[in-house]
């Protein structure tokens, strides 16, 4: 089977990550952590299988996520959390927005790290 018909596999899990809004990939594109020119080359996972990105989305629609030790965020700075839960929150909202939509791919990020020119 060709690589592309096998669909984007979860490096953590295994299993097919079977829907945009819940790539964690394009989440970090979305944030701008993913420049689009590796987009075809940078690892798949499950937003849930990356954990210690996936604790700072907070909203009622995604059950909350705890890590435990070095990189549990209660641990950090709390001014550096609020930070990135209202990036990683926004970035959350806007991935589950652009899913099943028309939206261009160059369209995804949120607005600070769109680039024009490609």
């Amino acid at each position: 089977m060709a690589k592309c018909d096998e669909g984007y596999l979860c490096e953590v899990c295994g299993k097919a990550v079977e829907n945009l809004s819940d790539s964690d990939l394009y989440l970090r594109y979305i944030i701008g952590e993913i420049p689009y020119a590796v987009l075809h080359r940078a690892p798949e996972r499950h937003v849930r299988c990356n954990p210690v990105d996936a604790q700072f989305i907070v909203d009622a629609d995604f059950p909350p996520v705890e890590v435990a030790g070095l990189f549990d965020k209660r641990l950090f700075d709390p001014v550096e959390v609020a930070k990135k839960e209202e990036l990683y929150t926004r970035g959350w909202k806007r991935l589950q927005e652009v899913a099943g939509s028309d939206v261009p791919i160059a369209e995804y990020p949120l607005v600070e790290f769109r680039f024009s020119g490609g």
